[in-house]
């Protein structure tokens, strides 16, 4: 079955995180991503998390690497450059994390693509935007939700600020490449007209948290970081007998009476001290979640979960990857799928969430190994065995072996 982005080429000169995730997305989508690496080793995140069980796979690489081509090419050599060149006047997309000015120096910048390719979406993601004094400088995850104010509002109140459990920057940052390319494409299709696009880091972490940012500006409030799920009894986390932890989440002046029958406690609608629902998230909000503390202690949290929810009161159990894994919602929806693997039983990776009706998404292979297609792509854009035989001889092209 077709994908929306079916047709559409992807010269993908990405390492590490942010970058990859959003090509791997678009490979999901449908494109036909060529992705780029240095002969001697290629992308740095193939070696990472090996897991000899899974046949030495790794799953960092895989789940970002997913359903694209590898062309092993040394961008340092003019013929290498050269090859990257001929190879973008038939791409739609160009996609680089390089940190800014690396491409420029290579002579792979926009206005050598552009020049060659005037059409072409010409994508950035860096640490910290185009323009400013730090434009150049490097960044990884952390250093994302750290500058973008992420970790100053995670964390418990007294302790350090806290990085999120999983790579958020990187993954969002990815999301909004994807985002941006796609807007680009679509301007392209109505207008014939190419573009550069910019993300970064700082700016991705800092619209995941567009509300709080923005009522910081109009109040000069600063927030601060709140124990546990926060400082409002309908917006935390609680612990069953079991154990385990559930979240629960109501928002406005809903859910009050209902949960105070599922706990036993009715006679609390009629506690002076939570007569009103500013009474109850605000002032006494400390009693009311001690007093809640103290009921979901009686049950294990599964029960809480269906209990409350039966009341109309949202919530969820805080679940592990194992159960996650499980999960049947997980799996009613595909979140994650069985990859086929050639040599082997098949891959369960996480897919992309975003699901269409008449050109679905879905990841159409594992990662490539190094250099895998390299005489594929180079043949499709019209090298003949010769000349790719010339450009292996020169170490324009790879992969490079170790001979020690």
């Amino acid at each position: 079955m077709p994908g929306a982005l079916d047709g559409i080429r992807v010269l993908d000169l990405t390492i590490w995180q942010q970058g990859t995730s959003a090509s791997a997305m678009l490979a999901d989508l449908g494109a036909d991503v060529v992705k780029i690496e240095d002969p001697s080793g290629g992308d740095p995140g193939r070696g990472l998390w090996r897991i000899e069980k899974a046949g030495g796979l790794s799953g960092y690489f895989q789940a970002l690497n997913r359903g694209k081509r590898s062309v092993a090419l040394d961008l340092k050599r003019p013929d290498g450059r050269n090859v990257c060149l001929r190879l973008a006047e038939a791409a739609d997309v160009f996609l680089t994390n390089f940190r800014p000015g690396v491409c420029d120096r290579l002579g792979l910048g926009y206005a050598d693509v552009a020049q060659l390719n005037p059409g072409i979406v010409y994508a950035c993601a860096s640490g910290y935007g185009r323009d400013g004094p730090d434009a150049r400088a490097g960044g990884f995850d952390i250093l994302g939700q750290a500058r973008g104010g992420l970790m100053a509002v995670t964390g418990e109140p007294d302790g350090f600020p806290k990085n999120s459990g999983a790579p958020i920057a990187d993954q969002v940052g990815g999301m909004m490449a994807a985002f941006g390319i796609l807007a680009a494409l679509l301007h392209r299709e109505r207008t014939g007209e190419g573009q550069q696009v910019d993300v970064s880091l700082l700016g991705s972490v800092m619209a995941l948290q567009s509300f709080n940012i923005t009522a910081y500006l109009l109040s000069g409030d600063l927030p601060r970081r709140f124990p546990r799920g926060g400082n409002s009894p309908f917006w935390n986390v609680y612990q069953g007998s079991d154990g385990r932890y559930f979240a629960l989440a109501m928002l406005l002046n809903r859910g009050w009476r209902e949960t105070c029958e599922a706990i036993g406690r009715p006679e609390l609608e009629r506690d002076e001290r939570f007569a009103g629902y500013r009474d109850r998230v605000g002032a006494n909000a400390a009693e009311l979640i001690a007093i809640f503390d103290e009921a979901f202690a009686t049950r294990p949290a599964d029960e809480w979960v269906r209990a409350l929810n039966e009341r109309g009161v949202f919530c969820a159990r805080v679940q592990d990857y194992e159960e996650i894994a499980r999960d049947p919602q997980v799996l009613a929806n595909e979140y994650i799928v069985d990859v086929p693997r050639e040599d082997g039983p098949p891959v369960r990776m996480v897919s992309t969430p975003v699901q269409l009706s008449k050109t679905p998404a879905r990841v159409r292979g594992l990662a490539p190994e190094l250099g895998q297609h390299t005489e594929e792509v180079l043949l499709e854009a019209g090298y003949t065995w010769d000349e790719i035989a010339a450009l292996r001889g020169a170490g324009a092209i790879g992969p490079q072996h170790d001979k020690s």
